[in-house]
């Protein structure tokens, strides 16, 4: 039977997640190793084919989250990323992807999810290093999620998502360290964030430390857009002090 002219394409829909968060002062990400083929064995991002026809794009984002990263009744920092659908990504045919970024701190352990063997935290400078070969274009869609965290680290609040409730500015020195993958000046760190009108606010009781002095407690203040913004220092030049 001969198609007619002008009728639509048959496209499947599938969600990618690129998971971010914080373990041991590094910046990781949620790979899943992939149990079925297409790329059986290889390691990818989180994800999947809509469940049925219904359902919604932004709901089946929090079901990945809950069948991989064990973000059920939690509220991470979730975006739409991009939607990448370049004819030959997936050999199984036409494959459209809707990737969201997700940001939350202090994640646990991964499940791996249906067709997934296992599920890791990986440093996110290892994911994307050249030994390691990610499955469809889940490398690309991955780089293009670290590239937004790092920008909208300058521009946003969105480096609270990394922290608790409460935090002290070193523990927020860390994340944009991690992130940007630099060393920041204590000092100057200190005065760039507290010149930002309602980017953090203080959080009541200071932190008892183990030695030294102890520590201020912040939260995540009003301010979503940062002015001035947070500058990302070029990795080759010296942070002044």
């Amino acid at each position: 039977m001969v198609k007619p002219q002008g009728s639509p394409t048959a496209v499947l829909v599938a969600v990618d997640l690129v998971i971010l968060t914080l373990r041991e002062a590094r910046l990781h990400a949620l790979l899943i190793q992939r149990g079925i083929e297409p790329h059986s064995g290889r390691l990818a991002l989180p994800g999947g084919f809509l469940k049925h026809p219904e359902e919604d794009l932004l709901d089946a984002a929090h079901r990945k989250l809950a069948e991989e990263a064990s973000l059920g009744s939690e509220h991470p920092h979730l975006e739409l990323l991009s939607v990448y659908g370049t004819p030959g990504r997936d050999p199984r045919g036409r494959v459209l992807s809707v990737a969201y970024l997700a940001i939350a701190p202090r994640l646990p352990e991964p499940t791996a999810g249906k067709n997934a063997t296992q599920a890791y935290w990986v440093p996110v400078e290892e994911a994307l290093s050249d030994h390691v070969r990610l499955a469809f274009d889940h490398r690309q869609i991955l780089l293009d999620g670290v590239e937004r965290a790092r920008d909208k680290l300058e521009r946003t609040a969105l480096a609270t998502a990394f922290c608790g409730s409460t935090f002290t500015i070193s523990d927020l020195q860390e994340v944009y360290e991690a992130v940007w993958g630099v060393q920041l000046d204590p000092r100057n760190f200190y005065r760039k964030v507290q010149s930002v009108p309602g980017f953090i606010v203080p959080a009541g009781p200071i932190r008892k430390a183990e030695s030294g002095r102890p520590a201020r407690l912040f939260r995540p203040g009003p301010q979503v857009v940062l002015r001035p913004p947070m500058t990302r220092p070029n990795p080759t030049d010296k942070e002044p002090t």
